[in-house]
């Protein structure tokens, strides 16, 4: 369960910094003149209507969509290398279905370096999966699905997480044992931003609410 994971001396997240941020796609500007910044022990709940760049913001942070202008740095980091302090969880929850749960993180934990992370096993057991270790990850629910990928963001320490609606597809249990996690990692010095619909139950947060840019502010007529 959740209030079983330690802290391994886990490394306070360093201040991130965003500063005059754009971001274009498909042709038009969906995020213009973004400025904030995010340190150890805080969660920026990021919010807003459908199309206002909520997703688009957390894949740009992470490096997967290039900004237009402006800047994105980590305080004392290479500004090329923003994406290793950062773990993502989007839309996608990265699942192997041929592999076991357990390979599943093996598999990441290899990827990404252990570093501080838990043992799969642990992982599996802070969201409560363990039961499931050995079995196909093919034969899941969605929210199984889901806390399994939650499972990714422990076994591999990294300060920043960068949550794409991360209660989609769980139920009462499953959302209060991933604030519980959220809750655990701010306490530890970690930093949340999560773009989200919907209210977390976080001990302490505050928020950035994204609005969509109109059309005629962007396209050339």
């Amino acid at each position: 369960m959740a209030e079983d994971v330690e802290n391994n001396g886990f490394r306070p997240a360093p201040r991130l910094v965003v500063q005059a941020l754009a971001v274009d796609r498909g042709g038009r500007r969906v995020i213009a003149g973004l400025d904030f910044t995010l340190d150890a022990g805080e969660a920026l709940l990021v919010t807003g209507p459908n199309g206002a760049g909520k997703s688009t913001l957390l894949r740009t942070l992470i490096g997967l969509v290039a900004p237009a202008s402006g800047t994105i740095a980590v305080a004392a980091a290479d500004p090329e290398d923003v994406g290793r302090h950062c773990h993502y969880l989007g839309h996608r929850d990265g699942v192997k279905t041929a592999l076991t749960l357990a390979e599943n993180l093996a598999f990441w934990q290899r990827h990404l370096g252990r570093d501080g992370g838990l043992d799969p096993m642990a992982a599996l057991a802070a969201v409560d999966l363990a039961a499931l270790a050995d079995l196909p990850a093919a034969y899941l629910s969605a929210g199984q699905r889901r806390r399994l990928a939650i499972a990714r963001l422990l076994v591999a320490h990294r300060p920043i997480w960068l949550l794409d609606e991360p209660t989609s597809a769980l139920d009462t249990a499953s959302e209060a044992r991933l604030i519980a996690l959220m809750d655990r990692h701010l306490g530890d010095g970690g930093a949340i931003l999560a773009a989200t619909h919907l209210p977390l139950a976080l001990a302490a947060s505050r928020r950035l609410e994204l609005r969509p840019i109109p059309v005629e502010e962007v396209l050339p007529w």
